[in-house]
């Protein structure tokens, strides 16, 4: 059976780097489909997807939202018009080359092969694997790792990923509209999800390379966000047990939190 592959990369200002990415991503060796959701970029990053969607008829995709809204809720968009698709296998991954695009091959074997639900290139699963970032970078994003563990028992060296594979079931699953973060804590509270719901997880290792081009969007805000929401989690847990998606159908065009 040939299973159906979606790449989902949100984006605001990466018009230094999309096209770029789109080559790469379409080049692989297994059949991928990309999905780009844009954010209102006023650097005319949808613009270029546009332009490049007659090269890869039903392969590339453009979901365009009215301004900035989050991370967290640019994914959970485009999961809900992904299952809605039928895609089998879901990715999320960065615009910036910070993921390198044919690791995303590695990470679909991982599910596709050996049988895992989620797989997460980890940069630090076989020690620290970064490039191109300052250490008091590095060190914040090791221990904020750490941190997670501590905190909710999450069995996961890179808590923070951002560079995932999932089986559909895991997105079937959760309970999306549920999901409260929309900075970095949403790749913490999505993987705290699936590890609660007992879906199996794996990490994969990578080298992650800091981005050349474009402008980092990290934020204060984000970092704050991620701290208390940890504890915010754990409390939830304690109180709430998590529960399998008994719903038979998602919306994905209802409104993002």
């Amino acid at each position: 059976m040939k299973h159906r592959k979606l790449v989902i990369i949100p984006t605001y200002n990466e018009c230094e780097n999309i096209a770029e990415m789109i080559h790469k991503v379409m080049g692989l060796e297994d059949f991928f489909e990309l999905l780009i959701i844009d954010d209102a970029s006023p650097d005319g990053t949808a613009q270029i997807v546009q332009d490049h969607q007659h090269q890869f008829p039903d392969r590339l995709h453009l979901l365009e939202r009215k301004g900035k809204l989050g991370l967290g809720t640019a994914y959970i968009l485009g999961f809900k018009w992904a299952l809605n698709k039928g895609y089998d296998y879901i990715f999320e991954m960065d615009a910036d080359f910070s993921h390198d695009p044919k690791d995303l091959v590695r990470l679909y074997k991982a599910c596709a092969v050996d049988g895992f639900d989620l797989a997460i290139g980890s940069r630090y699963i076989t020690g620290v694997n970064v490039v191109n970032w300052p250490i008091g970078r590095v060190l914040m994003s090791y221990f904020a790792s750490v941190y997670v563990k501590f905190i909710t028992g999450l069995p996961i060296k890179d808590a923070t990923a951002g560079f995932k594979c999932y089986h559909r079931s895991v997105l079937e699953g959760i309970v999306l509209d549920n999901i409260r973060f929309i900075g970095y804590a949403f790749q913490i509270e999505m993987k705290f999800t699936a590890w609660k719901l007992g879906f199996k997880i794996t990490e994969v290792p990578i080298i992650f390379t800091d981005r050349t081009k474009g402008t980092s969007k990290m934020s204060k805000g984000i970092f704050k966000e991620a701290v208390f929401g940890v504890i915010w989690m754990k409390i939830k847990s304690l109180f709430s047990p998590y529960k399998l998606n008994q719903n038979e159908s998602i919306e994905w065009g209802s409104p993002a939190k």
